[in-house]
């Protein structure tokens, strides 16, 4: 049998309803992994003894006969979502030892599915950043190579799945933090339609762009987690759809046109093409992969649709309105009075804002919060905020348009391979331009993914994305699956954790 961290979650799902492994066997080795590879700095949190005791209740339900697809598996959890059992910090001082008294939706829902939580992930602090170098505990390290970022701001997730430590992790994408760091550690990842998976108990960024969303090493696994996922949580979360869950897994094999055969199963599918995705900005390495990518989808039987989506570049703009005057607002509650870092010397209640602020926020979130409250102030609010929320408008209707023509959309995720860390640290906007990619869908709150799709330079990952019209999840992880029957790419380990 294969050393057991080397199985994903279908087939882990596989042995565990045969019996012929356990949930507990499978969490303890996954844990020790996890404690062996510690430098790569993808937990922040482990406990063994929650873990096992879990495992083991997974194991009983396993004995009394019950089957599910999700019963016994250990997954790990983004630190951004809030969990009663392990500490929560959003990858901040702020919040360092806070633990809640309850569980995200999210956490709940894949728990009540019989998930074995392993611990939690780093990720740049409140999700604010794309190497995942925002940490206040640390970077998490590329497991491609050690001096590389894993993308972010759901790097933990990104690493500990390609390196092993996990078969699968939640994540969150709010500007592109799932699919970037899945592109940039050669995993697979899928933002959902904005509202299908409940915001409770996420620690908010920006609430109108928030979504959370599963990274595992293929299709399958991410369609397994996100029918878990996904639901109405209306009581709880009011941007939740009230729309009922899918099964997902389900339909992975399913043509997805009438027109599709044995030998060509995405025949009649339209992929579009943007001509602002392959353009200059995009490295030849990346263009490459990606290319290849689509000629394989060609032998699939799709056809490939040349579209336009002109306000690409008005994302980055848009965005870093938008989401910078959410955060402000969101993270205003983080003064050290009822939760929160609480300075220890301070003259008065002033003060002890201040200080509790400047000393709890890392630098990221600080540019951030002031960029937002700059945007939504007196005399400015119009001239900005409201102006890029036009615009997020007219970026939606491009992809109406574009639906048109095409019935999904491809092209690179990010403009290049992950970068070295700290190479962006000094200069935040070309941090900020490596997402223009992954932005227009984010804006329009249509779900996207991520799909290993070769290597780039220095042997490096490179992701393909995929587009959906809302709620075309089931379409999303189809194309991919049949993609991922016919290619290896995302069977590809590191070869230091292979």
């Amino acid at each position: 049998m294969s050393e057991l961290y080397q199985l994903d979650v279908s087939a882990l799902a596989a042995k565990l309803a045969a019996r012929e492994v356990s949930s507990v066997e499978v969490t303890q080795a996954l844990l020790e992994r996890a404690k062996a590879n510690a430098d790569l700095g993808a937990y922040l949190a482990l406990d063994e003894e929650i873990s096992l005791a879990q495992a083991s209740a997974a194991d009983a339900r396993l004995a009394a006969g019950e089957r599910a697809p999700l019963l016994g598996v250990p997954i790990a959890h983004k630190d951004i979502f809030v969990t009663k059992d392990f500490p929560t910090t959003a990858g901040s001082k702020m919040l360092e030892g806070y633990r809640s008294p309850f569980d995200a939706t999210v956490v709940a829902k894949l728990a009540a599915a019989g998930a074995v939580t392993l611990g939690k992930l780093n990720c740049d602090e409140f999700a604010m950043g794309s190497g995942n170098d925002n940490s206040a505990y640390g970077p998490a390290l590329n497991p491609w190579d050690k001096t590389r970022v894993p993308g972010g701001s759901s790097g933990g997730s990104s690493a500990a799945v390609a390196a092993r430590l996990a078969p699968a992790a939640t994540g969150t994408d709010t500007g592109g933090s799932i699919r970037q760091p899945a592109s940039f550690t050669g995993i697979t990842g899928i933002k959902p339609t904005y509202g299908r998976c409940s915001r409770y108990g996420m620690v908010a960024y920006a609430s109108s762009l928030d979504q959370a969303g599963p990274m595992a090493r293929s299709a399958r696994d991410c369609a397994l987690l996100l029918s878990a996922m996904v639901g109405p949580d209306l009581d709880r979360d009011s941007t939740s759809l009230d729309r009922p869950a899918e099964d997902y897994a389900a339909a992975l094999g399913l043509p997805l046109s009438p027109d599709a055969t044995a030998a060509q199963p995405l025949k009649g599918l339209r992929i579009g093409l943007p001509q602002e995705f392959f353009g200059a900005g995009c490295a030849p390495d990346v263009l490459a992969a990606v290319h290849a990518a689509l000629a394989e989808y060609e032998k699939l039987g799709a056809t490939l649709v040349e579209i336009r989506l002109p306000r690409t570049e008005l994302a980055i703009p848009a965005y870093y309105i938008i989401a910078p005057a959410e955060a402000s607002s969101n993270l205003s509650r983080f003064d050290g009075v009822k939760f929160g870092h609480r300075a220890k010397d301070y003259a008065d209640l002033s003060d002890m804002y201040k200080k509790s602020r400047s000393e709890g926020f890392g630098e990221e979130v600080q540019r951030r919060i002031l960029t937002g409250a700059y945007v939504l102030s007196h005399g400015y609010y119009d001239a900005y905020y409201l102006k890029a929320q036009q615009i997020r408008r007219l970026i939606a209707q491009d992809f109406q348009s574009a639906f048109e023509q095409c019935d999904l959309i491809a092209g690179p995720v990010a403009p290049s391979v992950a970068w070295k860390i700290g190479a962006k640290s000094e200069d935040p906007v070309a941090a900020y331009l490596a997402d223009i990619y992954t932005l227009p869908a984010s804006l329009s709150g249509l779900p996207g993914m991520s799909v290993p799709a070769g290597f780039g330079s220095d042997g490096m990952p490179v992701g393909l994305q995929l587009i959906g019209n809302y709620f075309q999840e089931a379409r999303l992880l189809g194309a991919a699956h049949h993609f991922q029957c016919a290619t290896d790419w995302h069977t590809r380990a590191p070869k230091d954790f292979a």
